[in-house]
């Protein structure tokens, strides 16, 4: 079975070069890599593990979250 997450990969703004990676769908599942990669591949273990558990103990998959890109002008 294949299951997609919407998931946030920003960079650490405390530690230069570290991109923390979460995904809003499944609350609490969080990891953070030393390259954008590594946080791509260190949250799909995170998801990989967060699923088993609730598929485990039984209870639903949460809906992915819906996102969007809106542009806002802002005044210089």
């Amino acid at each position: 079975m294949t299951i997609t997450y919407t998931i946030l990969i920003t960079p650490d703004p405390e530690s230069p070069g570290w991109w923390n990676a979460e995904v809003p769908a499944l609350p609490g599942c969080v990891s953070c890599g030393q390259s954008y990669e590594e946080a791509l591949e260190k949250i799909r273990e995170a998801m990989e593990g967060y699923i088993t558990l609730l598929m485990e103990h039984g209870d639903p998959l949460p809906q992915d979250v819906l996102s969007a890109r809106i542009p806002v002008e802002v005044a210089v």
